[in-house]
């Protein structure tokens, strides 16, 4: 599974979702990244990533991390979503898409793959919840 942490600004969130994603053995992609997190979170994250040996991808949007990687499927995580994310969605080659920002996904990102929520969870979470519960739920599986 590849998961992707798009639109993101702060530095302790990504750090945070990078030691989530390397403990799991999920390749980890940063998309769309600004502010501090470009500053700081990068280079703490890639430090991480290197020490562990795992791999560790940033690219300027998500569009790239779509066409560079070729998944089989894009999921992107959001409550709006009717759909649920179940463990046999994840089969093959899939991407997860959390969003970094507080305001969700644009248009444009919703469009390059399906709008799911994570099943049973009916409240907002910042990203390394919604990381979390997602990353937990594939091992019950």
């Amino acid at each position: 599974m590849i998961l992707v942490l798009h639109n993101v600004t702060s530095t302790q969130r990504l750090i945070d979702t990078a030691r989530l994603a390397f403990q799991n053995d999920v390749m980890f992609v940063v998309t769309k990244v600004g502010g501090t997190a470009a500053q700081a979170g990068v280079p703490e994250a890639s430090k991480l990533a290197y020490k562990l040996g795992k791999p560790f991808l940033v690219l300027p949007d998500l569009k790239d991390a779509v066409d560079l990687l070729s998944p089989d499927k894009v999921f992107l995580v959001t409550n709006s979503s009717q759909k649920k994310l179940l463990g046999e969605d994840l089969k093959g080659k899939a991407m997860v898409v959390v969003s970094g920002a507080e305001n969700g996904f644009s248009k444009f990102d919703l469009s390059l793959g399906e709008s799911v929520r994570l099943s049973d969870v009916d409240v907002d979470q910042n990203p390394v919840v919604q990381a979390s519960l997602l990353l937990y739920c594939l091992r019950k599986t």
